[in-house]
């Protein structure tokens, strides 16, 4: 299966193994997804989001966008935030042929197996997710890994809080998911590069004013 989302109900990169099909009109709008995270050639128009590059996130109220950044404004790091609950976000190419979750999310097992966390298997709203739980300064703290796999490109998230172990706590975070648009651009890149995220120009202004001092994304409400 080429780009699967693997979520119930939505067969969206499925339709590229069956393009020889003649195409139908009445059908087009069936090709947008209903859910995100969309290619940019899908998404949706009408919504305001923040322009961090390869990645656009929806605003969404009472959810805190936290990034951060280099004083050239390349950034490291996005976290949505909302109450007790974070979910970090990133965003790497992919292949053209096929999705790489699969062989990621073993990669993060073997690699928490290796701190000595282990790490369980779960079947999620978007595929199979990992649940771990890993100590830290703090103590023990839960961690739940999601993947969705898109047209050269694989969007992780991490969620950490209650949500973590209760995913129908998930709330705002999911909706910011569910509306985030990805803009893989064209060039060619290595696969599981980290697509290029930048803060918007206005805000890199303010950090290089603040002596390179990362800023925070404006909240969006």
């Amino acid at each position: 299966m080429i780009f699967s989302r693997k979520r119930a109900g939505t067969g969206r990169h499925s339709r590229d193994e069956t393009s020889a099909e003649v195409f139908d009109p009445t059908e087009a709008e069936d090709v947008r997804p209903a859910r995100g995270p969309y290619d940019v050639s899908e998404a949706p128009d009408g919504v305001q989001r923040l322009d961090l590059g390869s990645l656009q996130i929806p605003a969404v109220p009472d959810v805190e966008v936290r990034v951060q950044a280099d004083p050239q404004g390349v950034i490291q790091q996005v976290v949505l935030v909302h109450g007790p609950n974070a979910l970090q976000l990133g965003v790497f190419a992919a292949p053209r042929s096929e999705g790489i979750w699969d062989e990621v999310r073993e990669e993060i097992r073997q690699s928490l197996f290796a701190d000595g966390a282990a790490a369980q298997e779960v079947q999620g709203e978007y595929g199979p997710e990992l649940h771990a739980r890993v100590r830290t300064p703090d103590g023990l703290t839960d961690l739940r890994f999601v993947g969705i796999d898109g047209p050269r490109w694989m969007v992780r998230g991490v969620y950490q809080g209650e949500v973590a172990t209760d995913p129908a706590a998930s709330g705002p975070l999911t909706q910011c998911l569910d509306g985030l648009v990805v803009d893989r651009g064209q060039e060619a890149k290595p696969v599981r590069e980290p697509l290029p995220l930048r803060l918007p120009r206005e805000i890199a202004d303010q950090a290089e004013t603040a002596n390179g001092t990362p800023a925070p994304a404006p909240r969006e409400a």
